[in-house]
Protein backbone atom coordinates (compact mmCIF):
# COMPACT_ATOMS: atom_id res chain seq x y z
CA UNK A 1 0.00 0.00 0.00
CA UNK A 2 1.21 3.45 -1.12
CA UNK A 3 -0.15 6.77 -1.72
CA UNK A 4 2.90 7.45 -3.59
CA UNK A 5 1.92 4.98 -6.77
CA UNK A 6 -0.96 6.70 -7.63
CA UNK A 7 -2.67 9.97 -8.57
CA UNK A 8 -4.87 10.96 -5.44
CA UNK A 9 -8.73 10.00 -6.78
CA UNK A 10 -10.93 12.48 -8.39
CA UNK A 11 -13.13 14.37 -6.38
CA UNK A 12 -15.76 13.77 -7.60
CA UNK A 13 -16.76 10.85 -10.00
CA UNK A 14 -18.83 10.72 -13.32
CA UNK A 15 -22.29 10.05 -13.85
CA UNK A 16 -22.72 6.79 -12.58
CA UNK A 17 -23.11 3.93 -15.23
CA UNK A 18 -26.13 2.04 -15.88
CA UNK A 19 -26.56 -0.60 -13.46
CA UNK A 20 -24.54 1.00 -10.87
CA UNK A 21 -26.49 1.86 -8.20
CA UNK A 22 -28.00 -1.79 -7.40
CA UNK A 23 -24.55 -3.52 -7.49
CA UNK A 24 -23.12 -0.86 -4.77
CA UNK A 25 -26.71 -0.93 -2.75
CA UNK A 26 -25.18 -3.83 -0.43
CA UNK A 27 -21.91 -2.21 -0.35
CA UNK A 28 -23.34 1.51 0.78
CA UNK A 29 -25.46 -0.64 3.54
CA UNK A 30 -22.09 -2.51 4.73
CA UNK A 31 -20.08 0.46 6.12
CA UNK A 32 -17.30 -1.97 7.44
CA UNK A 33 -14.73 -3.95 6.13
CA UNK A 34 -11.54 -5.98 7.39
CA UNK A 35 -8.60 -5.67 4.73
CA UNK A 36 -6.04 -8.94 4.91
CA UNK A 37 -2.55 -8.04 3.72
CA UNK A 38 -0.97 -11.44 3.89
CA UNK A 39 1.87 -12.69 1.87
CA UNK A 40 5.15 -14.52 2.03
CA UNK A 41 6.49 -10.97 3.29
CA UNK A 42 4.50 -12.26 6.65
CA UNK A 43 7.55 -14.69 6.60
CA UNK A 44 10.42 -12.00 7.14
CA UNK A 45 8.03 -9.98 9.47
CA UNK A 46 9.05 -6.73 8.38
CA UNK A 47 6.13 -5.42 6.41
CA UNK A 48 5.00 -5.92 3.03
CA UNK A 49 7.27 -3.23 1.41
CA UNK A 50 10.39 -5.21 2.42
CA UNK A 51 11.58 -6.26 -0.62
CA UNK A 52 11.93 -2.72 -2.14
CA UNK A 53 12.80 -1.16 1.39
CA UNK A 54 15.77 -3.51 1.77
CA UNK A 55 16.68 -3.97 -1.54
CA UNK A 56 16.38 -8.13 -1.32
CA UNK A 57 16.99 -9.67 -4.88
CA UNK A 58 14.46 -11.67 -6.72
CA UNK A 59 15.93 -15.11 -6.17
CA UNK A 60 16.59 -13.94 -2.46
CA UNK A 61 13.40 -12.83 -1.80
CA UNK A 62 11.48 -15.69 -3.72
CA UNK A 63 12.81 -18.73 -1.69
CA UNK A 64 10.71 -16.75 0.94
CA UNK A 65 7.47 -18.98 -0.97
CA UNK A 66 9.60 -21.57 0.50
CA UNK A 67 9.20 -21.33 3.86
CA UNK A 68 5.60 -20.05 3.40
CA UNK A 69 3.11 -22.88 4.82
CA UNK A 70 0.25 -21.28 6.68
CA UNK A 71 -1.94 -23.32 8.93
CA UNK A 72 -4.84 -25.32 7.65
CA UNK A 73 -7.97 -23.08 9.03
CA UNK A 74 -6.50 -19.48 8.73
CA UNK A 75 -9.29 -18.39 6.91
CA UNK A 76 -12.09 -19.79 8.81
CA UNK A 77 -10.73 -17.95 11.65
CA UNK A 78 -10.19 -14.83 9.97
CA UNK A 79 -13.80 -14.95 9.54
CA UNK A 80 -15.23 -15.80 11.83
CA UNK A 81 -13.22 -12.60 13.92
CA UNK A 82 -14.94 -10.14 10.79
CA UNK A 83 -18.30 -11.45 11.89
CA UNK A 84 -17.57 -10.89 15.44
CA UNK A 85 -16.25 -7.39 14.45
CA UNK A 86 -19.30 -6.27 13.04
CA UNK A 87 -17.60 -6.66 9.49
CA UNK A 88 -19.92 -7.09 6.56
CA UNK A 89 -17.21 -7.52 3.96
CA UNK A 90 -13.51 -8.82 3.45
CA UNK A 91 -11.00 -8.06 0.73
CA UNK A 92 -7.63 -9.98 0.47
CA UNK A 93 -4.58 -9.26 -0.99
CA UNK A 94 -4.37 -11.97 -3.60
CA UNK A 95 -1.34 -10.51 -4.95
CA UNK A 96 0.79 -7.78 -3.61
CA UNK A 97 3.49 -5.85 -5.10
CA UNK A 98 6.27 -8.89 -4.85
CA UNK A 99 4.10 -10.34 -7.30
CA UNK A 100 3.17 -13.93 -4.93
CA UNK A 101 0.22 -15.66 -6.12
CA UNK A 102 -1.77 -17.00 -2.88
CA UNK A 103 -4.01 -18.49 -6.25
CA UNK A 104 -3.53 -21.24 -8.44
CA UNK A 105 -2.08 -19.59 -11.50
CA UNK A 106 -0.86 -21.09 -15.31
CA UNK A 107 0.48 -18.15 -15.89
CA UNK A 108 3.58 -18.28 -13.32
CA UNK A 109 5.08 -20.66 -10.84
CA UNK A 110 5.14 -18.33 -8.36
CA UNK A 111 1.99 -19.22 -6.58
CA UNK A 112 0.85 -21.09 -3.16
CA UNK A 113 -0.01 -24.15 -4.92
CA UNK A 114 3.24 -24.64 -6.85
CA UNK A 115 5.36 -23.67 -3.85
CA UNK A 116 5.79 -25.46 -0.15
CA UNK A 117 2.32 -24.09 0.69
CA UNK A 118 0.57 -26.48 -2.31
CA UNK A 119 -2.70 -24.92 -1.35
CA UNK A 120 -4.86 -22.69 -3.27
CA UNK A 121 -5.32 -19.63 0.09
CA UNK A 122 -7.62 -17.95 -1.97
CA UNK A 123 -9.90 -20.81 -2.71
CA UNK A 124 -9.84 -21.65 1.26
CA UNK A 125 -10.25 -17.67 1.65
CA UNK A 126 -13.57 -17.71 -0.60
CA UNK A 127 -15.27 -20.61 0.95
CA UNK A 128 -14.70 -19.52 4.71
CA UNK A 129 -15.78 -15.90 4.05
CA UNK A 130 -19.17 -17.05 2.19
CA UNK A 131 -19.31 -19.79 4.92
CA UNK A 132 -20.04 -17.07 7.43
CA UNK A 133 -21.99 -14.81 4.90
CA UNK A 134 -19.63 -12.17 4.30
CA UNK A 135 -19.35 -10.60 0.97
CA UNK A 136 -16.04 -11.54 -0.53
CA UNK A 137 -13.70 -9.10 -2.08
CA UNK A 138 -9.95 -9.36 -4.24
CA UNK A 139 -7.00 -7.23 -3.99
CA UNK A 140 -4.71 -7.06 -7.14
CA UNK A 141 -1.76 -5.23 -7.34
CA UNK A 142 -1.05 -4.14 -11.37
CA UNK A 143 2.55 -3.21 -10.17
CA UNK A 144 4.67 -6.49 -10.01
CA UNK A 145 8.72 -6.40 -8.84
CA UNK A 146 8.57 -10.47 -9.38
CA UNK A 147 7.90 -10.22 -13.22
CA UNK A 148 11.24 -9.89 -15.46
CA UNK A 149 8.45 -6.67 -17.29
CA UNK A 150 7.24 -5.17 -14.50
CA UNK A 151 9.82 -2.44 -14.71
CA UNK A 152 10.74 -2.37 -18.39
CA UNK A 153 7.09 -2.04 -19.38
CA UNK A 154 7.26 1.99 -19.06
CA UNK A 155 9.71 2.39 -21.74
CA UNK A 156 9.47 -1.14 -23.99
CA UNK A 157 6.31 -1.62 -26.11
CA UNK A 158 6.89 -5.07 -26.53
CA UNK A 159 7.55 -5.91 -22.76
CA UNK A 160 4.22 -3.72 -21.91
CA UNK A 161 2.27 -6.65 -24.12
CA UNK A 162 3.91 -9.04 -22.18
CA UNK A 163 3.15 -7.90 -18.75
CA UNK A 164 -0.20 -6.63 -19.76
CA UNK A 165 -1.42 -10.01 -21.45
CA UNK A 166 0.02 -11.51 -17.72
CA UNK A 167 -1.95 -9.22 -15.55
CA UNK A 168 -5.58 -9.64 -17.64
CA UNK A 169 -4.96 -13.11 -18.22
CA UNK A 170 -4.87 -13.10 -13.92
CA UNK A 171 -7.61 -11.24 -13.45
CA UNK A 172 -9.51 -13.57 -15.55
CA UNK A 173 -8.34 -16.42 -13.53
CA UNK A 174 -9.63 -14.76 -10.29
CA UNK A 175 -12.79 -13.62 -11.64
CA UNK A 176 -13.91 -17.68 -12.92
CA UNK A 177 -12.55 -20.16 -10.39
CA UNK A 178 -14.19 -19.05 -7.39
CA UNK A 179 -17.68 -18.40 -7.95
CA UNK A 180 -18.81 -15.06 -7.36
CA UNK A 181 -16.84 -12.50 -6.36
CA UNK A 182 -18.62 -9.26 -5.33
CA UNK A 183 -15.14 -6.92 -4.99
CA UNK A 184 -12.32 -6.46 -7.16
CA UNK A 185 -10.16 -3.98 -5.29
CA UNK A 186 -7.13 -2.94 -7.96
CA UNK A 187 -3.84 -1.30 -6.40
CA UNK A 188 -1.05 0.23 -7.65
CA UNK A 189 -0.81 0.98 -11.29
CA UNK A 190 3.16 1.93 -11.88
CA UNK A 191 4.88 2.11 -14.49
CA UNK A 192 1.83 2.32 -16.83
CA UNK A 193 -1.35 5.08 -17.07
CA UNK A 194 -4.86 4.24 -17.68
CA UNK A 195 -4.20 3.55 -21.69
CA UNK A 196 -0.95 1.41 -21.37
CA UNK A 197 -2.71 -1.05 -18.86
CA UNK A 198 -6.08 -0.92 -21.33
CA UNK A 199 -8.12 -0.05 -17.90
CA UNK A 200 -11.20 0.30 -19.81
CA UNK A 201 -10.73 -3.24 -21.47
CA UNK A 202 -9.96 -4.68 -18.28
CA UNK A 203 -12.85 -3.60 -16.80
CA UNK A 204 -14.97 -4.52 -19.63
CA UNK A 205 -13.79 -8.10 -19.13
CA UNK A 206 -14.13 -7.95 -15.43
CA UNK A 207 -17.72 -6.66 -15.51
CA UNK A 208 -19.04 -9.34 -18.09
CA UNK A 209 -17.49 -11.87 -16.19
CA UNK A 210 -18.90 -11.27 -12.77
CA UNK A 211 -21.79 -8.62 -13.70
CA UNK A 212 -22.05 -7.54 -10.41
CA UNK A 213 -18.81 -6.82 -9.04
CA UNK A 214 -17.59 -3.17 -8.04
CA UNK A 215 -14.34 -1.62 -8.56
CA UNK A 216 -12.41 1.06 -6.97
CA UNK A 217 -10.46 3.36 -8.72
CA UNK A 218 -6.54 2.52 -8.31
CA UNK A 219 -6.38 1.07 -12.01
CA UNK A 220 -6.29 4.73 -12.92
CA UNK A 221 -10.32 4.95 -13.67
CA UNK A 222 -12.88 6.45 -11.68
CA UNK A 223 -14.52 3.08 -11.06
CA UNK A 224 -17.61 2.65 -8.63
CA UNK A 225 -16.12 3.99 -5.86
CA UNK A 226 -12.96 6.58 -4.95
CA UNK A 227 -10.18 4.84 -2.57
CA UNK A 228 -8.83 7.02 0.00
CA UNK A 229 -5.85 5.74 2.31
CA UNK A 230 -5.40 5.80 5.98
CA UNK A 231 -7.52 9.61 6.04
CA UNK A 232 -11.04 10.35 6.11
CA UNK A 233 -11.23 13.04 2.95
CA UNK A 234 -12.86 16.37 4.40
CA UNK A 235 -15.03 16.83 1.05
CA UNK A 236 -16.01 13.20 0.01
CA UNK A 237 -17.03 11.85 -3.26
CA UNK A 238 -20.44 10.32 -3.59
CA UNK A 239 -19.04 6.67 -3.14
CA UNK A 240 -16.43 6.47 -1.47
CA UNK A 241 -13.97 4.19 1.38
CA UNK A 242 -11.10 4.71 3.38
CA UNK A 243 -8.48 2.09 4.16
CA UNK A 244 -6.64 1.78 7.40
CA UNK A 245 -4.20 -0.26 9.50
CA UNK A 246 -5.15 -1.15 12.66
CA UNK A 247 -1.44 -0.30 13.79
CA UNK A 248 1.48 1.19 11.81
CA UNK A 249 1.98 -1.43 8.97
CA UNK A 250 0.06 -3.33 5.98
CA UNK A 251 1.74 -6.78 6.09
CA UNK A 252 2.61 -7.96 9.62
CA UNK A 253 5.43 -6.40 10.99
CA UNK A 254 6.85 -8.32 14.21
CA UNK A 255 8.02 -4.82 16.06
CA UNK A 256 4.74 -3.11 15.28
CA UNK A 257 3.23 -3.35 18.58
CA UNK A 258 1.59 0.09 18.33
CA UNK A 259 -2.43 -0.31 17.83
CA UNK A 260 -5.37 1.83 17.45
CA UNK A 261 -7.77 2.09 20.50
CA UNK A 262 -11.17 1.00 20.06
CA UNK A 263 -11.95 4.60 20.47
CA UNK A 264 -9.96 5.58 17.98
CA UNK A 265 -11.42 2.96 15.67
CA UNK A 266 -15.17 4.04 15.99
CA UNK A 267 -14.48 7.42 15.64
CA UNK A 268 -12.94 6.58 12.34
CA UNK A 269 -15.71 4.55 11.38
CA UNK A 270 -18.63 7.32 12.85
CA UNK A 271 -17.03 9.51 10.20
CA UNK A 272 -17.13 7.26 7.29
CA UNK A 273 -20.84 6.27 8.07
CA UNK A 274 -21.50 10.17 8.51
CA UNK A 275 -20.91 11.22 4.78
CA UNK A 276 -22.18 7.92 3.62
CA UNK A 277 -18.48 6.33 3.33
CA UNK A 278 -16.85 2.84 4.44
CA UNK A 279 -14.19 2.15 6.57
CA UNK A 280 -12.14 -0.85 5.46
CA UNK A 281 -9.69 -1.97 8.50
CA UNK A 282 -6.29 -3.87 7.86
CA UNK A 283 -4.78 -6.62 9.82
CA UNK A 284 -1.93 -7.87 8.68
CA UNK A 285 -1.46 -11.76 9.74
CA UNK A 286 1.48 -14.04 10.45
CA UNK A 287 2.83 -16.38 8.17
CA UNK A 288 1.25 -19.09 9.87
CA UNK A 289 -2.54 -17.36 9.40
CA UNK A 290 -2.83 -16.22 12.53
CA UNK A 291 -4.27 -12.46 13.62
CA UNK A 292 -1.98 -10.11 15.83
CA UNK A 293 -3.37 -10.00 19.49
CA UNK A 294 -2.96 -6.69 19.59
CA UNK A 295 -5.45 -6.27 15.91
CA UNK A 296 -7.53 -9.22 17.42
CA UNK A 297 -8.41 -7.18 20.46
CA UNK A 298 -9.27 -4.13 19.07
CA UNK A 299 -11.65 -5.78 16.52
CA UNK A 300 -13.35 -7.93 19.22
CA UNK A 301 -13.95 -4.45 20.99
CA UNK A 302 -15.26 -2.53 18.23
CA UNK A 303 -17.59 -5.56 17.46
CA UNK A 304 -19.02 -5.70 20.86
CA UNK A 305 -19.75 -1.80 20.56
CA UNK A 306 -21.38 -2.27 16.92
CA UNK A 307 -23.73 -5.26 18.48
CA UNK A 308 -25.34 -2.19 20.82
CA UNK A 309 -24.69 0.70 18.44
CA UNK A 310 -24.67 -0.87 14.86
CA UNK A 311 -28.26 0.87 13.49
CA UNK A 312 -26.14 4.13 14.26
CA UNK A 313 -23.19 2.61 11.41
CA UNK A 314 -24.85 0.29 9.05
CA UNK A 315 -27.00 2.08 6.19
CA UNK A 316 -26.50 5.56 7.30
CA UNK A 317 -27.50 8.05 4.86
CA UNK A 318 -25.27 11.55 4.59
CA UNK A 319 -25.81 13.63 8.02
CA UNK A 320 -25.77 17.41 7.66
CA UNK A 321 -25.52 17.75 11.25
CA UNK A 322 -21.68 18.28 12.38
CA UNK A 323 -21.89 20.97 14.84
CA UNK A 324 -20.62 20.27 18.75
CA UNK A 325 -17.75 20.45 21.16
CA UNK A 326 -18.31 16.92 22.98
CA UNK A 327 -20.20 14.67 19.69
CA UNK A 328 -19.88 13.26 16.33
CA UNK A 329 -23.25 12.57 14.44
CA UNK A 330 -24.50 10.10 11.99
CA UNK A 331 -28.05 9.86 10.38
CA UNK A 332 -30.50 7.11 9.43
CA UNK A 333 -33.70 8.25 7.87
CA UNK A 334 -35.21 10.65 10.54
CA UNK A 335 -32.92 9.95 13.80
CA UNK A 336 -29.53 11.48 14.47
CA UNK A 337 -27.05 9.83 16.36
CA UNK A 338 -24.96 11.42 18.59
CA UNK A 339 -21.92 10.00 20.06
CA UNK A 340 -20.44 11.51 22.60
CA UNK A 341 -16.98 11.84 22.67
CA UNK A 342 -16.74 13.83 26.11
CA UNK A 343 -19.57 12.70 28.17
CA UNK A 344 -20.21 15.91 29.70
CA UNK A 345 -22.81 14.28 32.48
CA UNK A 346 -26.30 15.47 33.55
CA UNK A 347 -26.72 17.75 30.09
CA UNK A 348 -25.75 17.51 26.48
CA UNK A 349 -26.29 20.10 24.56
CA UNK A 350 -26.70 20.52 21.00
CA UNK A 351 -26.80 23.60 18.99
CA UNK A 352 -28.69 24.86 16.08
CA UNK A 353 -31.18 21.87 15.46
CA UNK A 354 -34.03 23.12 13.36
CA UNK A 355 -35.36 19.64 12.90
CA UNK A 356 -38.46 18.69 15.64
CA UNK A 357 -37.78 16.18 18.23
CA UNK A 358 -39.93 13.75 18.97
CA UNK A 359 -38.23 11.32 21.27
CA UNK A 360 -34.57 10.59 22.71
CA UNK A 361 -33.30 7.50 24.28
CA UNK A 362 -29.36 5.94 25.22
CA UNK A 363 -28.74 3.12 22.46
CA UNK A 364 -27.24 0.84 24.41
CA UNK A 365 -30.03 0.48 27.19
CA UNK A 366 -32.81 1.97 25.10
CA UNK A 367 -33.57 3.93 28.10
CA UNK A 368 -35.67 7.29 27.10
CA UNK A 369 -34.28 10.58 27.50
CA UNK A 370 -35.58 13.38 28.61
CA UNK A 371 -35.29 16.85 26.39
CA UNK A 372 -36.40 20.41 25.84
CA UNK A 373 -36.13 22.50 22.25
CA UNK A 374 -36.72 25.87 21.49
CA UNK A 375 -34.95 27.71 18.23
CA UNK A 376 -31.37 28.21 19.38
CA UNK A 377 -30.51 24.53 21.55
CA UNK A 378 -31.68 20.84 21.85
CA UNK A 379 -30.85 19.95 25.79
CA UNK A 380 -31.00 16.17 26.29
CA UNK A 381 -31.51 15.98 30.11
CA UNK A 382 -30.96 13.67 33.09
CA UNK A 383 -28.22 11.46 32.07
CA UNK A 384 -26.41 9.23 33.67
CA UNK A 385 -23.00 10.66 35.27
CA UNK A 386 -20.99 8.38 33.88
CA UNK A 387 -20.61 7.39 29.94
CA UNK A 388 -23.23 4.24 29.20
CA UNK A 389 -21.57 2.51 26.94
CA UNK A 390 -18.07 2.01 26.22
CA UNK A 391 -15.46 3.33 23.87
CA UNK A 392 -18.38 5.93 22.78
CA UNK A 393 -21.58 6.34 24.21
CA UNK A 394 -24.58 7.03 21.76
CA UNK A 395 -27.59 8.45 21.66
CA UNK A 396 -30.77 8.11 19.39
CA UNK A 397 -33.04 11.41 18.61
CA UNK A 398 -35.81 10.50 16.33
CA UNK A 399 -36.91 14.03 14.76
CA UNK A 400 -40.17 14.60 12.72
CA UNK A 401 -37.91 15.34 9.55
CA UNK A 402 -34.42 14.76 8.09
CA UNK A 403 -32.29 16.04 10.89
CA UNK A 404 -30.80 19.61 9.73
CA UNK A 405 -28.60 22.34 11.59
CA UNK A 406 -28.04 25.83 11.74
CA UNK A 407 -25.28 26.99 13.48
CA UNK A 408 -24.42 30.10 11.22
CA UNK A 409 -27.50 32.00 12.43
CA UNK A 410 -26.54 31.58 16.16
CA UNK A 411 -22.65 32.86 15.12
CA UNK A 412 -24.62 36.00 13.47
CA UNK A 413 -26.64 36.78 16.52
CA UNK A 414 -23.59 36.36 18.51
CA UNK A 415 -21.66 38.97 16.66
CA UNK A 416 -24.65 41.39 16.39
CA UNK A 417 -26.94 40.75 19.83
CA UNK A 418 -29.12 43.56 18.59
CA UNK A 419 -30.01 41.67 15.78
CA UNK A 420 -29.07 44.42 13.58
CA UNK A 421 -31.62 46.87 15.47
CA UNK A 422 -29.37 50.58 16.54
CA UNK A 423 -29.44 51.55 20.24
CA UNK A 424 -31.49 54.27 21.67
CA UNK A 425 -28.23 56.75 22.87
CA UNK A 426 -28.06 56.64 26.62
CA UNK A 427 -28.46 59.97 28.30
CA UNK A 428 -25.86 60.95 31.06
Amino acid sequence: MTDAAFPSPPSVLPAAAGGRAPRLGWWRDARFGLFLHWGIYSVLGRGEWAMELEAIPAGEYGALADRFVPAPGAAARWAALARRAGMRYVVLTAKHHDGFCLFESALTEFCAPKRACGRDLVREYVEAMRAEGLRVGLYYSLMDWHHPDGARAQHDERARRRLVDYTHGQLRELLTHYGTIDILWYDSPWPLDPAGWEAERMNRTAFALQPGLIVNDRNGLPGDFATFEQRVPAIPPPAWETCMTTNETWGYHEADDWWKTPREIVSHLVSCARDEGNYLLNAGPRADGSIPDGAARTLEAVGDWLSRNGESVYGSTRCEVRHSASASFTQNGRTLFVHVRHWPGDTLVVAGLQSRVQAARLLATGEQVAFEQDGRRLRLMGLPPEPPDWPVATLAVDCADAPRQDTAALRKEHADPSGGRRSAPRSV
